[in-house]
């Protein structure tokens, strides 16, 4: 397994950083739907991302840092063409899915509505590196059978997946959620695993971040 997440860290990044990412971070447009909602309809301070089944139980963590006016370039780059190309290529989708976005408590969120099932992208900005380190090994701490990504296979940052099919990585004082758990346990013409897609979907938008700092 280790070998294998090796493998496809190395292919990912390196094909990535080969061909580009299509737009700078600083070129990149906040989608229409991007909106702050009402307090009634806004995220809970406790558990980014809570309530989707992501292997993380409810509570214990709050947010990282002061309130922010809106989410950061790098930070819709999870709802840009690279995710969803290599979403659509993955899964050999016809058409790109519907997405939906959202911004509350300092997290961007892009749900991919799929077929099978919703594919949740988040990205929790706190108010500086350290900060964003402290929430994910609080996030780490509370996960239910979490287990480190190791080696190459992390890219150099601080990386944890969850058994129902998570992916969470920390880079500077960003804190990237994929969660597949809302998708079948394999999916796609490859049965591709949902863990493999968390995984291969975070690799792709951190060569993205990573080319665009």
């Amino acid at each position: 397994m280790k070998h294998r997440k090796t493998l496809l860290a190395s292919v990912a990044l390196s094909a990535l950083l080969l061909s580009g990412c299509a737009a700078a971070a600083g070129s990149v447009s906040a989608p229409s739907e991007v909106s702050t909602p009402a307090p009634s309809a806004a995220k809970p301070e406790a558990g980014p991302t809570a309530g989707h089944g992501d292997g993380h139980h409810g509570g214990g963590t709050s947010s990282p840092g002061a309130t922010k006016d809106g989410p950061s370039d790098a930070a819709l780059m999870v709802c840009g063409d690279q995710p969803m190309d290599r979403l659509t290529s993955i899964l050999d989708l016809a058409s790109d899915p519907h997405t939906v976005n959202d911004w509350a408590n300092n997290t961007f969120t892009c749900t991919y509505h799929l077929n099978e099932g919703s594919l949740v992208i988040s990205v929790q900005e706190a108010a500086d590196k350290a900060s964003a380190l402290k929430y994910f090994d609080a996030m780490q701490a509370l996960a239910k059978e979490a287990k480190p990504i190791e080696g190459l296979a992390n890219l150099g940052f601080p990386a944890y997946e969850t058994a129902d099919g998570s992916a969470i990585f920390q880079k500077d004082d960003f804190i990237l959620h994929v969660d597949a758990s809302g998708l079948p346990a394999t999916i796609g013409p490859e049965s591709i695993t949902r863990n493999a897609l968390a995984y291969q979907l975070s690799t792709t938008i951190l060569a993205c971040w990573i080319e665009h700092p």
